[in-house]
């Protein structure tokens, strides 16, 4: 299978959806953001999807939308901050494209999220503590699947755009 898409990993805040529409632009692909794609699906937003089905239900779902998604071609696909969970997603997202990982600082992270009321795991009491707890966990993970790894932290989208268009392009 030819690698004609770009997926977009990285935690909640790294600036997926923002980034993946101006790298869609640049490269000239189409852009997808499975959340929204879900959102889309179901006629409800993921706040709503995890309190009736739990993360759980949510998963399935967005493995669904991933295998659609990636059977498509050129395409930029901003994904959810945990859809490197399952094996099976990051299997699927290598096979069909390259994987960018876009990294930030915890600090970065907590500032881009804070007025966030669409992000039911940062409905808790320290959100701080659980970004953290989060990139813990998951960066090994998103670092094992990535082929490029750009950090967003202080920098402007395009900038970040105009990166990884360079190095999936082989530049």
């Amino acid at each position: 299978m030819r690698k004609t898409n770009v997926f977009l990993v990285g935690p909640m805040g790294a600036g997926k959806s923002t980034i993946g529409r101006l790298l869609a632009a640049e490269l000239n692909l189409s852009f997808r953001d499975s959340d929204r794609v879900i959102e889309e699906r179901t006629g409800a937003d993921i706040p709503w999807i995890f309190d009736m089905e739990g993360e759980e239900g949510f998963r399935e779902r967005e493995t669904a939308v991933l295998q659609e998604l990636a059977g498509e071609a050129d395409a930029v696909i901003a994904t959810g901050g945990g859809i490197v969970l399952r094996e099976q997603n990051r299997n699927l997202m290598q096979q069909s494209g390259y994987v960018c990982y876009l990294t930030a600082s915890i600090d970065q992270l907590v500032e881009r999220t804070a007025r966030d009321k669409k992000r039911p795991l940062l409905q808790v009491e320290n959100p701080r503590q659980k970004i953290i707890d989060l990139v813990t966990q998951r960066d090994p993970i998103y670092r094992a699947a990535a082929d490029f790894i750009v950090s967003t932290d202080r920098r402007s989208p395009k900038a970040v755009a105009q990166e990884i268009a360079s190095l999936v392009q082989g530049g």
